[in-house]
């Protein structure tokens, strides 16, 4: 899959837990592992919206495109 979630990247920079990220935007932890893991096929752009605001980021920052398939550069 050529998007990669950074998720992860973001809630560390942001010092937050998924747990606390769950609790704020109103989904589960298993929903935010998910989304997190990438093993998601889509998001709701409401949903997308919420993380952004619980973060203070954008889309860009949470979503990339790689077009080799996610394979880290190196």
């Amino acid at each position: 899959m050529p998007i990669v979630v950074r998720l992860d990247v973001m809630l560390a920079r942001r010092k937050m837990r998924s747990k606390e990220l769950a609790e704020h935007i109103g989904i589960t932890e298993a929903n935010v592992s998910l989304l997190k893991s990438g093993r998601v096929k889509g998001v709701r752009f409401e949903t997308l919206a919420q993380i952004c605001a619980a973060l203070d980021c954008q889309p860009g920052e949470l979503l990339e495109y790689r077009p080799d398939g996610g394979a880290s550069e190196g």
